[in-house]
């Protein structure tokens, strides 16, 4: 067996500690910075971000409910931290958007990542590969910020990382988890338990599914080694698995007796069992969808990663403590293989890959760098593969600098009915030659490193991809919410001035659970089609949630109707002669004469034309 610690020079140099601070500091930039400036993100992060405030407001911290209904697709965690932060004193004044809160457990979990693959490397760094044999590496520091580095720059992370959904949760869980599991079979001397108390956390955070993915991880892993007997009785699977149950079971237990079997049915019947074995929510992909994904969510770094997971798969037995490149390797395989399996296919479930692909990014760039300066230049082996995969991640930097710099040839074919003004205001910010200019130099990086040996190419190039985020990125994000949030939220501040005691509140056409949030009423929402207005006008009258109560037309003579444009102008919504109160973007404030609105709901209803189905079986309603 390894010997129990690392070497002194490893665990205590100034090199780990600056490695760490560097790394903090360029998670906080990349997810923090400037957090909560944009609004919440239709369509899902307004659902986790209003469920969380209810809790902190009601004081309900079992049960998630959103716009008056009970929410059971996901489990609390991301709830009780979104919540935490909207439960201190004077929220809305530090934070009027309400974003911050909600996207700050998603940045968090994306820096803990971060940091733990940075710590992992530093502790027990991983020899390079090469004809001469494996050979530790000379900066295990830069090698554990690249890694760092590689997961954070991931497209995919960049998104989900600042936005209030479970997904970066369960990703930074599952990959703290995997990380501690690992590190228990790579060192003797250190703990079994905390991995398998970690996992309970990512089990809270979306449900089983982590822990068949770490399942799927330790067994790949422990076969691919000839040693699954060895890795389950260190790792103490048996109880480990009883430490995650403590930790997760008892929120489930308890919504099983509170909310009995409508939880069961929508939790574990839809959003998991349905999930996995039909297409839900017209989520129909192929089944190669995700090797495309893979491809994407590593860009530009795709080739190492290739590369990477070729090492990683080799059957070349290694110590535990050296098993790392293929314990990452499994990781990935682990998510790629279930996901496949899945009928439904989203990008984001991709997301529990990302700190695997960063793994095998880094080792692959240090097995090369390390072949190139040994001498192996263009010879044969592993120099040939890691100068093709070189040139071609410059070759994909090269092509995106290219494609932004002649974005006046691509700006123009956006088309998006929500954002009629973004093609204009996408040209005239001039944030996308100022995106261009730092490809290029992330470019001129990765040639140099071709023509010569570059210490640190990698990271060298990756550093001009984290400015392209900080100061392109990021304010185009911003101009994005102006284009396509905004509006909404300025409905919403007209619905606040203008709605009377008695008056419900509808949206239909595009439907924006934002609205819910930023008015803070319940919103009936229908669609487009004939029926929203039938369900409308029956719903009015007969259903009722917490905080809408039915109302007869003497009751409530009127109702509020936030619609857009290209709904408002259909033969049946024009009928009802709503009042203009106000207009932001694509949407109008109507106030609407509920008999009217019964009037032209019947004669559909006569002609056959509508039918009210807002009382048929919907496993997801808001």
């Amino acid at each position: 067996m390894p010997p129990a610690n690392p070497p002194a020079a490893v665990r205590r140099g100034k090199g780990w500690r600056l490695a760490l601070l560097v790394t903090a500091v360029l998670g906080l930039g990349i997810f923090v910075l400037q957090l909560g400036e944009a609004g919440l993100v239709d369509e899902t992060p307004p659902l986790f971000a209003g469920a969380a405030r209810a809790m902190a407001e009601t004081g309900d911290w079992l049960t998630p409910r959103v716009n008056g209904l009970p929410r059971y697709d996901k489990p609390p965690l991301i709830y009780w931290l979104m919540g935490l932060v909207y439960a201190l004193p004077d929220h809305a004044r530090f934070d009027p958007l309400g974003s911050w809160a909600a996207g700050l457990p998603s940045a968090l979990s994306s820096i803990g990542v971060m940091l733990a693959l940075c710590a992992t490397l530093l502790r027990w760094p991983q020899p390079s590969l090469g004809p001469g044999g494996e050979r530790l590496p000379r900066r295990p520091a830069r090698s554990a910020v690249v890694a760092a580095l590689a997961f954070a720059l991931s497209p995919l992370v960049l998104l989900w990382g600042r936005i209030g959904v479970s997904d970066a949760l369960l990703s930074g869980c599952l990959a703290v988890s995997l990380l501690l599991l690992w590190q228990a079979w790579a060192d003797p001397g250190r703990p079994w338990w905390p991995g398998w108390l970690v996992l309970g956390l990512a089990v809270l955070a979306k449900g089983p599914v982590a822990v068949v993915l770490a399942g799927l991880t330790l067994v790949g892993f422990g076969w691919h080694q000839g040693s699954l007997p060895a890795l389950w009785a260190r790792l103490k699977a048996g109880r480990g698995l009883v430490i995650t149950a403590l930790v997760a079971v008892p929120w489930y237990a308890a919504m099983l007796v509170v909310e009995g079997q409508p939880f069961w049915d929508s939790f574990f019947g839809y959003h998991n069992l349905q999930r996995f074995s039909s297409v839900v929510n017209d989520h129909l992909q192929p089944w190669w969808f995700f090797l495309p994904v893979l491809v994407i969510a590593s860009l530009p770094f795709t080739p190492l990663l290739l590369l990477g997971l070729k090492r990683g798969l080799a059957r070349t037995p290694r110590a535990p403590q050296h098993s790392l490149r293929s314990f990452a390797a499994w990781w990935l395989l682990a998510v790629l293989v279930f996901f496949t399996m899945a009928a439904t296919k989203l990008p984001s479930y991709w997301l529990p890959a990302t700190p695997a692909a960063g793994l095998l990014i880094s080792l692959a760039a240090q097995d090369g760098e390390s072949g190139r300066r040994d001498g192996e230049g263009r010879g044969a082996g592993a120099g040939r593969w890691f100068l093709l995969a070189q040139a071609a991640t410059v070759l994909l930097t090269t092509t995106v600098a290219v494609a932004l710099w002649v974005s006046n040839t691509w700006i123009p074919l956006i088309k998006d009915p929500e954002m009629p003004t973004l093609t204009a205001e996408l040209t005239a910010s001039g944030f996308v030659e100022r995106a261009a200019l730092f490809w290029t130099l992330a470019a001129l990086v990765g040639l140099l490193s071709l023509w010569r040996v570059v210490p640190g190419w990698l990271l060298g190039l990756q550093l001009p991809l984290v400015a392209f985020h900080l100061f392109a990125l990021l304010p185009l994000w911003q101009l994005g919410d102006g284009v396509r949030q905004r509006p909404v939220r300025e409905m919403a501040a007209s619905v606040q001035r203008e709605i009377r005691p008695s008056e419900a509140l509808a949206m239909v056409g595009v439907l924006k659970p934002s609205l819910h949030y930023y008015t803070g009423r319940v919103v009936i929402y229908e669609g487009i089609s004939v029926d929203g207005m039938v369900n409308l006008s029956d719903r009015l009258r007969h259903e009722q949630r917490e905080g809408q109560q039915p109302s007869t037309r003497a009751e409530a003579p009127t109702v509020l109707v936030v619609i857009d444009h290209n709904t408002s102008q259909l033969p049946y919504w024009r009928a009802v002669q709503g009042e203009e109160l106000d207009r932001a973007g694509i949407y109008r404030l109507w106030r609407v004469d509920r008999a009217r609105l019964e009037s032209a709901a019947a004669a559909l209803v006569n002609r056959g034309a509508g039918r009210p189905s807002w009382r048929d079986p919907r496993p997801e309603r808001y």
